[in-house]
Order: structure tokens, then C-alpha cells, then sequence
């Protein structure tokens, strides 16, 4: 195979959560490029993202779940609404967000509980359930978007740095486990990103200019600055990579 073939995604069909916006857009539009058809999920409209994908001339399928309320049962509904429309599933992508900024001190139960389950539990049963599909069929590609934070514990942000931690962990551990099945499960760790989630940094000047200080590459990362390491994680380039956290940080963990 030449080896930009092996970047090639056309015939797949990849799910990806948090599609609407941010980084999960960009995924779902690099998945797109690159030749999948894009089941979107989200619980805001996902027009944007289909506009753009069907202008690619790939299929989208747009899926409505609040990651904030999903119980298990509600998510492997997700992925068997997938397999109903379209008779496989090839990648996932666990994009969705979402993020308290606070003292540790000052955080309740609900704020705890929101973050993890959006960007934790909702993140592992959305792969089991796709892991399903996947072994079924010979293999698949799972990419979870880690942070930073999974190697940092942040400022004013204990749930987030929490959850990505265990973003980075239960990356490693599924990749152990599902790696005999043809299951690829990495993750990717942006650094600072500016979008929606991030807008209360880098809307403040002082806090966006005293992080930016400490990014080697001398900017903030853009949504699409993700794009190519999502569909190396996605494709065939990547076979033999497994529990790999893959930073795409403009080298703020190495400073």
C-alpha cells in the first residue's frame, strides 16, 4: 500500500461525538476529507457540520443526545442507530466536552458529576458499545480527545483535569484489552484550543496572553490543528499505534 493510501477513509463510517462545533466539528469534517460517511452526534443543531460534510459528497447522519443526561442504555442506542442506518461502524471519535471552572473548594456534587459524566463515563460506555460492533466486524478505530490535563493538574479546574486523566487512563487500559480484536484505541491531547469551551481564557486578555507566554509554537491551537492527527488515529496509518495519547499542544508539554 502507498503510504498516503493508508490515509484513505473511504467506505467507513465514523461516529463522532460533540460534532456541532469545536474540535469535535474539525474531527468530523477531517473524518469527512478524508473519504467517511459522519454520524454526528450532539444535542445542539448539527446543520453547520452537515452542510459541510455533504458538500464533500459524504452522507451525514445527524443523532440528537445530551451527554449531560445519557444513561447506558440511551448510548448504545447511539451506536445501533448507526449500524441500523448504515450496517457498520468503523470509527469513533469521543469529542464531546465540557468543563467547571472553580475552586476545589467551592465545587459541588453536580458540578463534580456533570464533568465526569460527559467527558468520562459517557466517553467509556459510548466505546463499549462500539467496541461491540467493532470486534464483531474484524476491527475498528476508537480516538478520545484527552487535554493536556491528563498529564497537568490545571488551575481552578479539578473535574476537568480529573476527567482527562482518566480520559488518558482508560485509553491505555482499553487499548490492552481490545488491541487482539483489530480495536485501535488512542487519544489525542490538545493543548490551549480556542473554542466555546475555552472562550472565558482567551476572551480575557491577561489570562490569554500569560498562557500563550509559555506555548513554544507561539499561538493558541485552531480546532482544525487537530484534523491530522485525528485521521492518522482513524486510518489505516496508524495500525500498529495502540493506548497512544498523542499531545498536539504546540509543544507545551515539552516546555
Amino acid at each position: 500500500m502507498h503510504v498516503l493510501d493508508a490515509f484513505k477513509l473511504d467506505g467507513k463510517v465514523a461516529l463522532v461525538t460533540g460534532a456541532s462545533r469545536g474540535i469535535g466539528q474539525a474531527a468530523a469534517l477531517a473524518l469527512a476529507e478524508a473519504g467517511a460517511d459522519i454520524a454526528g452526534v450532539s444535542r445542539s443543531s448539527s446543520e453547520e457540520t452537515r452542510a459541510r460534510v455533504e458538500a464533500l459528497g459524504r452522507r451525514f447522519l445527524a443523532i440528537s443526545c445530551d451527554l449531560h443526561k445519557a444513561t447506558v442504555a440511551d448510548l448504545d442506542q447511539v451506536v445501533q442507530r448507526v449500524v441500523q442506518e448504515w450496517g457498520h461502524l468503523d470509527i469513533l471519535v469521543n469529542a464531546a466536552g465540557t468543563v467547571w471552572r472553580g475552586l476545589a473548594l467551592d465545587i459541588d456534587e453536580a458540578g463534580w458529576d456533570d464533568v465526569l459524566q460527559v467527558n468520562l463515563k459517557a466517553l467509556f460506555f459510548l466505546s463499549r458499545a462500539a467496541a461491540r460492533v467493532m470486534k464483531e466486524q474484524g476491527g475498528g478505530k476508537i480516538v478520545n480527545i484527552a487535554s493536556v490535563m491528563a498529564f497537568q493538574g490545571g488551575v481552578r479546574i479539578p473535574s476537568y483535569a480529573a476527567s482527562k486523566s482518566g480520559v488518558a487512563g482508560v485509553t491505555r487500559a482499553l487499548a490492552n484489552e481490545w488491541a487482539p480484536f483489530g480495536i485501535n484505541v488512542n487519544a489525542i491531547a490538545p493543548g490551549y484550543t480556542q473554542t466555546e469551551l475555552t472562550s472565558p481564557l482567551w476572551k480575557d486578555p491577561e489570562q490569554y496572553q500569560a498562557l500563550l507566554s509559555r506555548i513554544p509554537a507561539g499561538r493558541w491551537a485552531r480546532p482544525e490543528d487537530m484534523k491530522g492527527a485525528v485521521v492518522f488515529l482513524a486510518s489505516a496509518a496508524s495500525d500498529y499505534v495502540h493506548g497512544a495519547i498523542l499531545p498536539v499542544d504546540g509543544g507545551w508539554l515539552a516546555r
